[in-house]
């Protein structure tokens, strides 16, 4: 378990943490998300006591980081697959790890074949690692003390595809052993396959902590119609707009749609004489329910091409 009460973090005049609090309960994948600079690594730092809270508290099995005798056996961590001496062997470095915290020699190569990383591939310095090398070993390095608490920040980055499949696989399973497994990542599609519940935090602050079908749920559906008339379409997107409808231009001939059914919109084409090639609801997604979630949070905002605003 991994318990935060009033958590906060200032630098300066900036509050990278907001008093978030939240509990991180075993048995299952805690999802953690919010948009760059939200606070995401920060508040992981706080509890691996990397930063010191300015306020509040982050405890893991009910104590700070700071006071677990072998903090391998209690949490294990990847924060930063880069993180590894660039002359140092990726089995030297879990040996070090290993080491210091009375953990047999032998759980090193338990390890390492857990995550795929055979003798050739842990022989090499760490300068010569690639990124999703790194991941690996970042990940065998957590699993080194078969702890009850693990947390990974963007685990999958510069894995491919089977990777990727291997980590979900892998936090589905470490969760079915009754472990507390918190994942950061921005991979919208991953995260909705993978986990649980969700955290969402926007500017430090907590935007929404309930299982995952719930914070889907809560997004509106859009429904697609698309005409070859553009003149009907746009009469069409007209009524319902008066209607208290939201409607977006999806390309020439197809608008997106949300606070209308799709017999509602049926029915309104069908009193206008627009014919209509294509009406379908869309299931809310995961990235609609975050960019929904998030959409006053976002400190780094592009303009949009043409295409994209379509």
């Amino acid at each position: 378990m991994i318990t935060l009460r009033g958590l906060t973090k200032r630098f300066g005049d900036v509050t990278a943490v907001d008093a978030l609090t939240v509990d991180i309960g075993p048995g299952r994948v805690t999802g953690f998300l919010g948009p760059n600079g939200a606070g995401k690594s920060t508040t992981m730092r706080m509890i691996l006591g990397l930063d010191r809270p300015t306020a509040g508290q982050a405890l893991v099995g009910g104590r700070a980081y700071g006071e677990l005798r072998r903090p391998l056996h209690e949490v294990g961590a990847l924060l930063d697959a880069r993180a590894v001496h660039p002359a140092r062997s990726g089995r030297a470095h879990l040996l070090a790890m290993a080491r210091s915290n009375e953990i047999p020699d032998r759980r090193v190569d338990e390890v390492l074949a857990t995550v795929g990383l055979d003798a050739r591939a842990a022989a090499k310095p760490g300068r010569t690692l690639s990124l999703g090398m790194g991941q690996r070993l970042g990940i065998a390095g957590a699993l080194l003390g078969d702890p009850p608490v693990l947390m990974f920040d963007e685990p999958v980055n510069g894995l491919d595809p089977d990777g990727v499949r291997w980590v979900r696989q892998l936090m589905r399973s470490l969760a079915d052993e009754g472990r507390t497994v918190f994942v950061s990542s921005h991979l919208m599609t991953e995260m909705q396959l993978t986990a649980d519940r969700l955290v969402v935090i926007g500017r430090g602050r907590l935007l929404a902590d309930a299982p995952i079908d719930e914070v889907i749920a809560g997004s509106a559906v859009a429904v697609r119609v698309r005409s070859p008339q553009p003149v009907g379409l746009a009469a069409l997107a007209e009524r319902l707009t008066a209607t208290g409808a939201t409607v977006e231009a999806a390309g020439p001939d197809e608008l997106t749609v949300t606070g209308a059914t799709v017999e509602r919109i049926g029915d309104l084409a069908y009193e206008l004489g627009v014919p209509l090639h294509g009406l379908s609801p869309h299931g809310a997604s995961l990235e609609q329910a975050f960019m929904e979630l998030t959409a006053d949070s976002v400190e780094y905002a592009g303009t949009p091409t043409r295409s994209e605003a379509r």
